[in-house]
């Protein structure tokens, strides 16, 4: 049986994506490579240059590598991405790893959570604004999306702060404390231990300390996700294909839902992803506003002590992350829109 034009098509598209990915992730690792060794000193003495004596450092340096030819650091850098070995933090001597694993897992749950809340909301008001043209959704809609993409998300989540607190709703970090302290970490993600220890008190309040900073960075988001949605269901629904399926007596409310509205979805797909893919590099403002033990806030704090070893390692994560997450926006769009396998 012959292969249809339709699947060989989507197969060389990803293919060539894929090619595409390795080369685009070689050339992030060496910027990142490069960018920690254009700081002032190596790594060892920018952080520890202080605290410990000469021969002590030099001792370090030795250890870590850092008294060898940059081609050679290099090529080490290279093998510890492949094995997943990034190496330890210089400061408080923690693996990457771990780091990622702790903090970068509660920055990945408030990503989800929030990412959520942007399409909860950010999906219907889209489609109503765009579906009811100059109609009181529409402008509801337009002026909810300039107010909420005009908040600092800092200010944004003080304000629900202030308004949480008269409630005795929960407004920083992850869990209470007797919560935290008993909670067995299996996965890291706070939701998902709960669960599998089947402790429903200790579930609703790690739900109830994710659900603030989780909505105040989703509305944030989900304005530009209602503009984005609007003007490209209005230019959809002008179209040739749209003005047919009318034509055939086809309903207003499936001309705009399956004709219209996945068309519209392709751009949407694209901003949303990469969207998606910028918390996941961790959103910094929110996590300290709400005390939120994240991989941004930790970011920050190991630039701040100047530890290079463990931002090089983060930063490397993150790179990949937007690769394959840019990845990933590619092959869905190709199912979405079979043009996009043709191009």
């Amino acid at each position: 049986m012959k292969e249809s034009s339709g699947s060989s098509g989507l197969r060389t598209y990803v293919l060539t994506r894929l090619a595409l990915a390795l080369p685009t992730v070689l050339i992030l690792l060496t910027v990142v490579f490069l960018l920690m060794r254009v700081a002032p000193g190596d790594p060892i003495t920018a952080a520890l240059g202080a605290r410990l004596p000469a021969k002590e450092l030099e001792k370090r340096k030795e250890e870590a590598g850092y008294d060898k030819p940059i081609i050679s650091q290099y090529g080490e850098y290279l093998g510890q991405v492949v094995t997943l070995d990034l190496g330890e933090s210089v400061t408080d001597n923690r693996s990457v790893t771990s780091i990622l694993a702790e903090n970068g897992s509660a920055t990945l749950e408030l990503t989800v959570a929030a990412f959520m809340i942007t399409l909860l909301v950010g999906v219907p008001l889209g489609l109503m604004a765009g579906r009811y043209r100059d109609g009181p959704w529409d402008v509801g809609g337009r002026l909810y999306g300039i107010i909420i993409y005009a908040f600092p998300v800092f200010f944004l989540g003080f304000l629900f702060q202030l308004l949480a607190s008269q409630f005795g709703w929960p407004t920083s970090g992850r869990a209470s404390p007797l919560v935290e302290y008993d909670l067995d970490s299996i996965t890291n993600f706070y939701v998902i231990d709960t669960l599998l220890q089947g402790d429903w008190s200790a579930f609703w309040d790690v739900l109830q300390h994710l659900f603030l900073p989780a909505f105040v960075l989703g509305l944030t988001i989900s304005g530009v996700l209602i503009r984005l949605i609007r003007v490209n269901l209005l230019q959809t629904m002008r179209g040739d294909y749209v003005e047919a399926a009318r034509a055939r007596g086809v309903s207003e409310r499936r001309v705009v839902i399956n004709h219209a509205f996945r068309n519209a979805m392709v751009p949407v797909v694209t901003v949303a992803g990469l969207q998606f893919a910028i918390l996941l590099g961790g959103a910094v403002l929110t996590e300290e506003t709400f005390n939120w033990p994240g991989i941004g806030s930790e970011l920050v704090r190991y630039l701040n002590q100047r530890d290079y070893i463990a931002v090089q390692g983060i930063v490397t994560v993150f790179a990949v992350a937007v690769v394959i997450v840019s990845l990933l926006i590619d092959l869905v769009n190709a199912f979405i829109d079979p043009r996009v396998r043709y191009r």
